[in-house]
């Protein structure tokens, strides 16, 4: 089996940023939700997976809060024209087949990981589609990483890559299981979370193959031969070892939905209905097109219900949901 999991959020900010001033008829922004759609369904076809999920940022753990209050705190807010298009996607999220994740209080990276932990155990293979970089510390055999940054890909004319171990060692000049170690010397400045002053990923790939792992760097800091590099180290230990635990993804929180539940089962009716208030057309027509290989009959969407009133019927929220800010929603 094959489980692609995919990050909700980053997708609809990707989706929103990379597309300008689509609209339909009545002015109601659909940038994102097009964008979101043809990227959802372009991995499906890329990958064949026999499951799939989307996840979503629901608040954040206390844990990292209480670590660092700053985490994340820099964060802009959500653009206004992205509000009522990231609630329609997730309403839409269930109608193009896909199970739709979340727990109150938790990143979607570390859902994601609990998921893929869980997969891997079963033998399952699984795709991680995010931009994530915590996320590359799965990577293994079984769990690769989907991306199409242009500096993924092999060959100009590739749409995507899946990348394994060998890229995620090429790309971070690691081992995947060290990738932790990695941010926990630097940092993550999208995160707010505070690195060594001075030590890039090179530098810190450089420190964690020479000792071994971060644990043996941090038991002899005196054997690192600059000087300077080892008086910042001695002075930011505390912030290091702080650090690895805010990287530390979660793998064991609670499913939930079961792995087997996962299965792609589109709402072709209901999805073309939701499409035509969006007026997409040569997207409408593929989706219509499918859904009429797969025997179903789609009828027009009953006018006038709008973008706007579909967005203002959000999903069941978890109680954290009340505010929304980029990239998650608490």
């Amino acid at each position: 089996m094959k489980l692609l999991l995919i990050d909700g959020h980053y997708y609809v900010y990707r989706s929103f940023f990379a597309i300008r001033e689509l609209s339909n008829s009545r002015g109601e922004p659909t940038n994102a939700i097009y964008g979101f759609v043809k990227t959802v369904r372009r991995m499906v076809k890329d990958l064949a997976p026999d499951l799939a999920a989307v996840v979503w940022d629901m608040g954040m753990p206390q844990r990292r809060v209480a670590l660092q209050p700053a985490y994340k705190e820099q964060r802009a807010e959500m653009p206004e024209l992205m509000r009522p298009q990231l609630t329609f996607i997730q309403n839409l999220v269930p109608m193009l087949g896909f199970a739709s994740l979340w727990l109150p209080d938790t990143e979607a990276d570390d859902l994601m990981a609990s998921y893929a932990v869980a997969a891997r155990a079963r033998g399952d293979d699984v795709v991680l589609a995010t931009n994530d970089k915590d996320l590359f510390q799965l990577v293994n055999g079984n769990v690769k990483v989907y991306s199409t940054n242009k500096t993924d890909l092999a060959a100009p004319s590739d749409t995507f890559a899946l990348l394994g171990n060998e890229s995620v060692r090429k790309k971070w000049n690691v081992e995947p299981g060290q990738i932790g170690d990695v941010l926990a010397l630097i940092g993550d400045n999208v995160d707010n979370i505070p690195g060594v002053d001075g030590i890039g990923p090179k530098g810190a790939a450089t420190l964690l193959n020479a000792h071994g792992s971060l644990d043996a760097l941090l038991a002899d800091l005196d054997a690192v031969k600059n000087e300077r590099v080892r008086e910042k180290l001695k002075a930011a230990r505390a912030q290091i070892e702080q650090n690895r635990e805010m990287v530390r993804l979660d793998l064991d929180l609670p499913l939930p939905q079961p792995l087997d539940a996962l299965g792609i089962h589109p709402r072709w009716p209901e999805l073309v209905a939701e499409l035509e208030k969006c007026e997409f057309k040569s997207l409408l027509a593929e989706v219509k097109a499918e859904a009429g290989a797969a025997g179903v009959i789609t009828a027009p969407a009953t006018p006038p219900v709008t973008v706007a009133t579909v967005a203002s019927a959000a999903l069941p929220a978890p109680p954290s949901a009340a505010s929304h800010s980029q990239g998650e929603l608490f």
